[in-house]
């Protein structure tokens, strides 16, 4: 399957099955607030309690989602609203964004360090977290790749799993909803991300396979993963 190009450059992974995301703009107008980088090596401020103090950030297979974002559960509500959002999730996804439009991956790394650990990147065992990304960019800075972190936060999400150790806020919502139960509606919010080929694929294997986010509810950064 061929991989859809985000902003014109091709996207690179080396998984069996992947599509790029490109991101459904939420529509919305809602209350924001400014979040303010920090300098390197500085920690991220005020992130949610529980957290451990920066450390070396390195992301294993044992973090990682073990299998595809799908639930069997029927369909889930689809949310656009960030005010909806728990605060601690609302901030994080906010700080994210925030790093992920200054164009330099390394703004991520206070918000990965800052939790006990990192977010889940690859299926696989990811050495440094930042240098994954770039590699995972069809340009050498990685802005690509940002590119594409921000416009699925700016997707609509779902309140995954309440009540479980897995509970996260997923974005965007096509990983965890039914793709044959769609609307044509929701196939053009899903075309934003994806070219039609990709959503024939994603019919015969039962689930969206590109790019997904999940956060969990005290605002830990679980994943941001592509593939089956």
């Amino acid at each position: 399957m061929a991989l859809r190009p985000a902003f014109g450059l091709p996207l690179a992974l080396g998984l069996a099955l992947t599509v790029t995301a490109a991101g459904a703009q939420d529509s919305r107008e809602v209350p924001t607030q400014t979040i303010i980088l920090p300098e390197a090596g500085e920690a991220m401020p005020e992130l949610p309690a529980g957290t451990a103090e920066p450390g070396e950030a390195v992301a294993t297979d044992s973090s990682a989602p073990t299998g595809p974002d799908v639930t069997d559960a029927g369909v889930p509500d689809v949310l656009y609203d960030p005010a909806l959002l728990p605060e601690p999730v609302r901030r994080v996804r906010e700080a994210i964004m925030a790093a992920a439009r200054t164009g330099d991956p390394e703004n991520l790394r206070p918000i990965m360090d800052a939790s006990e650990a990192p977010p889940a990147l690859s299926f696989g065992h990811v050495e440094d977290p930042i240098d994954y990304l770039r590699s995972l960019s069809g340009d050498v800075e990685g802005r690509e790749i940002m590119a594409i972190l921000l416009e699925v936060l700016e997707a609509g999400f779902v309140h995954a799993d309440p009540g479980t150790d897995e509970e996260a806020y997923v974005w965007p919502y096509f990983a965890r909803y039914p793709v044959e139960a769609l609307t044509p509606e929701q196939i053009v919010e899903l075309f934003k991300l994806v070219y039609a080929g990709d959503y024939e694929d994603m019919l015969a294997y039962g689930y969206y396979l590109s790019y997904r986010l999940g956060i969990a509810p005290d605002g830990t950064w679980r994943y941001f993963i592509a593939g089956d």
